[in-house]
């Protein structure tokens, strides 16, 4: 049985959030869409997400603090952040402590660059235990 990888997309936008959402489908992967960090911490698909696409701007908990709680929880998700607002010591940061992209709004959702970074994403991502 092949299993299809779990995308799981955090961002406040619903719009954008939608948009990723599609492109993540088209591209034959699963995706389950949240609309802040709290609501995806509180989920049950934290334990099986293989990759993590996130806002960096988000109300109550960014995209940063996301990484930080996902990483003292033990979860080792490869994350792909985007922005509207690129920072260079932002991303130093994130990317630092384990970031694989670190993307500006507005992407092009017909170009490569997000799929480039899924499919990285995906080969450094860990398999989830099958008790997970």
């Amino acid at each position: 049985m092949i299993e299809i990888p779990l995308i799981s997309i955090v961002d406040d936008d619903d719009l954008f959030r939608a948009a990723i959402e599609k492109l993540v489908k088209s591209l034959g992967l699963v995706a389950r869409t949240f609309s802040s960090a709290e609501s995806y911490l509180q989920s049950s698909w934290v334990k099986t997400t293989r990759c993590l696409i996130a806002d960096m701007q988000m109300p109550n908990m960014s995209g940063l603090e996301l990484q930080e709680h996902l990483s003292h929880l033990g979860f080792d998700i490869p994350i792909i952040f985007i922005t509207a607002y690129p920072d260079d010591a932002v991303r130093a940061r994130a990317m630092n402590a384990g970031a694989v992209c670190f993307l500006h709004k507005p992407i092009d959702l017909q170009g490569r660059r997000l799929a480039d970074c899924l499919q990285d994403a995906l080969s450094r991502a860990k398999r989830p235990s099958p008790g997970a």
